[in-house]
This record gives structure tokens, C-alpha cells and sequence, in this order.
């Protein structure tokens, strides 16, 4: 693990979900500032991804469960810091690039900080994933009021708060009911940009009609939940 003079003093644990992340787990756990637990979820991965993650010094957390968001609770529940950040395991993402969001959090400044992806080389970011993703974004500022860009996995906030949200999507919808009922909750959401680079190996979803089409109407159906009342979190 890296050390960093800008990593925060505040407790906090950081979420790989990870399904066959073997070529980029040394270079994303070589990004985790110093002091901060890395917590990989292995997620069914086939390619020694999970003993690779062990021997580099991360916590491995096993989640039988297929899915994204199975994974991503999986982390969540297992974490035990006041903040926890989530992070593709792709190489896509610096996880270093959590540091601001965190001292973001921890000064009280916001309650969920989320990165927007702005790529770095040709190919990085799929055309139709990124008309995608900007669809969904209008669809959420209709929905919450929210004026976000990025549904991005790059993100921070605090545990309890985030538990209380009582997320229940276990595929790809989990990234986007966080945020619609963060803003459901009157959270403070705050949106950074962050270098987006291209990921190791094919994308689970993007990468695949298939993944595509589940991960519209993961989140087609999470848009399509009412809102939640003030108040109703931790139901």
C-alpha cells in the first residue's frame, strides 16, 4: 500500500467488489492511501483473484451471491469505519483519488461524494456506456432534484448513514438506489471529477449486450420506486 502526505487520520474502509480482478489488483491495492483497509469482496472469481488480494495485504471478503450490488453490501456490512469508500477493482479508478472525498465527509461538508468519470484515453469509456449513463443521470435529476453527471463507483459516505438506507438491490441498480435514496433522506450529495482510465479485461456489464440490458432494468426499476418519506430510514 502506497503512503500518501494527503491521507486522512479518519478511519476508513475501502470496497472492491471483484469478480476475476487478478491482473489489476496489484495496481489498484498499490493505490490505497496509507492507513486505510482495503476490503476486496471476491464475488466467485476463478483466477486466484482472491489469494492475490490476501497476499497484498487487503482484507478478502467472501460473497457467494452473484451481482454488483450483492458484492458492494457484502463490503458494506463487513466494513467497521466510520467511512467507507467504494472503488471499481479494474484498474479504471485511483482509489487514491478518494482522499479529498473523504476529508469531504469527514468535515461534514457532505454525506455522499460521488467521482465523475472523465476519460483519459480513446476507448476508455464505450460510446453507448456513456450515452447511458448520461440518459440515466436526467432521469435521476427528474426523480431526486439532484444536478448530477455520473453515476460513477467511485464514491464516499458514512457507514451507519449508508446502512440505514436499507439498499436492497443486489445487481446493478445498487450504485443508483444509493443515490436516489440518499436524496430521498435530504443527504448532502457532492460530485468531483476524476480521471477515468481504461479498465483491465471486459467489462462485466458494459461489455456485454446482455450486461447492458440487465443493468437498464436494474435501474430502470430502481427509478421507478416511489419515493421514500423523511425519515423512513433503517425500515
Amino acid at each position: 500500500m502506497t503512503t500518501s502526505p494527503t491521507s486522512s487520520s479518519t478511519a476508513v474502509d475501502v470496497v472492491l467488489p471483484c469478480l476475476n480482478e487478478a491482473q489489476a489488483l496489484p495496481w489498484v491495492l498499490g493505490r490505497i492511501p496509507a492507513g486505510w483497509r482495503a476490503l476486496v469482496v471476491d464475488n466467485g472469481s476463478t483466477d486466484g483473484s482472491a489469494d492475490i488480494a490476501r497476499a497484498l495485504g487487503a482484507t478478502v471478503v467472501r460473497e457467494a451471491r452473484r451481482g454488483f450490488g450483492a458484492a458492494c453490501h457484502a463490503g458494506l456490512t463487513a466494513a467497521s469505519a466510520d467511512i467507507v469508500c467504494f472503488c471499481d477493482c479494474d484498474a479504471s479508478l485511483d482509489p487514491g483519488l478518494l482522499v479529498p472525498f473523504v476529508r469531504e465527509v469527514a468535515d461534514g461538508r457532505a454525506d455522499l461524494v460521488l467521482g465523475r468519470r472523465r476519460p483519459q484515453e480513446r476507448g476508455a469509456w464505450p460510446a453507448h456506456a456513456r450515452a447511458g449513463n448520461l440518459a440515466l443521470a436526467r432521469m435521476l435529476r427528474r426523480r431526486t432534484g439532484l444536478r448530477l453527471h455520473d453515476l460513477g463507483p467511485l464514491r464516499a459516505a458514512r457507514r451507519e448513514p449508508l446502512l440505514s438506507l436499507s439498499l436492497d438491490d443486489r445487481r446493478s441498480g445498487y450504485p443508483l438506489q444509493m443515490v436516489v435514496r440518499a436524496a430521498d433522506a435530504g443527504w448532502r450529495v457532492t460530485e468531483h471529477d476524476v480521471a477515468y482510465l481504461p479498465r483491465t479485461g471486459r467489462s462485466k456489464v458494459t461489455g456485454t449486450w446482455r450486461g447492458t440490458w440487465q443493468a437498464v432494468r436494474d435501474m430502470s426499476r430502481v427509478l421507478n420506486e416511489p419515493p421514500r418519506p423523511r425519515g423512513a430510514e433503517g425500515d
